[in-house]
């Protein structure tokens, strides 16, 4: 979405434009193609999920930010097609004087069941799941959508991991790159307001980042390696 050439807000996102890329990482020879890993931060991590659930291959999956929900745009897969969650743009916020826009409570309760054909059905998928959220989270309710998802998923007895930062906002990034409260979205072309405290925050992507690596260690790595460089 608004990737180079790509529009903002497509008809629809069709799974195999990622499931090709997974297939082309499979075969090149430094990669060992039956242990592919995928990660997503906010709308990416949704695909990240869709990917692990849908695409064969995908041992190991991390969200960022994200949700076991299809949001924004129907996405298309294997004949399927998984509805855009619902949001209310009634629910927009603007901060005080500012320009800056709050969208944190314009998304749809996702305990309603007319949201439920939304959700993406990862307890169907073998894959390893890692959700990572911020409570401070002003894009979305981030820690309530993982907790969606991670139900679901401990409900069909699947491995799934949670952890939830507070004082963390949306963009939780690699570590030791500073806090960024607001920026524009690409998409909208609008003043975003991200979340975040300071000190929060980067704890928050300290410990996250080495929880990511241990992750795909697990679940990717071949056992007798030594070396984690």
């Amino acid at each position: 979405m608004a990737f180079e050439d790509l529009p903002a807000f497509p008809e629809f996102i069709d799974l195999d434009y990622f499931g090709e890329a997974v297939e082309f990482l499979k075969k090149q020879k430094q990669v060992k193609s039956t242990a592919i890993g995928v990660l997503g931060l906010s709308k990416g991590a949704d695909l990240a999920i869709s990917l692990a659930t849908f695409w064969p291959g995908i041992r190991a999956a991390v969200s960022i930010s994200g949700s076991g929900l299809n949001t924004f745009t129907p996405l298309r897969v294997k004949g399927l097609t998984i509805p855009a969650h619902p949001y209310d743009v009634t629910k927009v916020k603007i901060i005080g004087d500012s320009e800056i826009v709050d969208f944190s409570e314009f998304m749809a309760d996702t305990s309603d069941p007319a949201t439920w054909p939304c959700r993406i059905p990862a307890e169907r998928s073998a894959s390893k799941f890692l959700f990572l959220s911020g409570q401070d989270d002003r894009n979305w309710p981030s820690e309530r959508f993982c907790q969606e998802a991670v139900q679901r998923l401990r409900e069909s007895g699947r491995h799934v991991e949670f952890y939830s930062y507070p004082g963390a906002g949306h963009l939780l990034e690699p570590p030791y790159l500073p806090l960024c409260q607001a920026s524009i979205h690409r998409a909208f072309n609008i003043i975003v307001v991200w979340g975040g405290e300071w000190k929060e925050h980067a704890r928050a992507q300290e410990d996250a980042w080495q929880r990511i690596l241990a992750f795909f260690r697990q679940h990717l790595s071949n056992p007798d390696v030594k070396s984690h460089l």
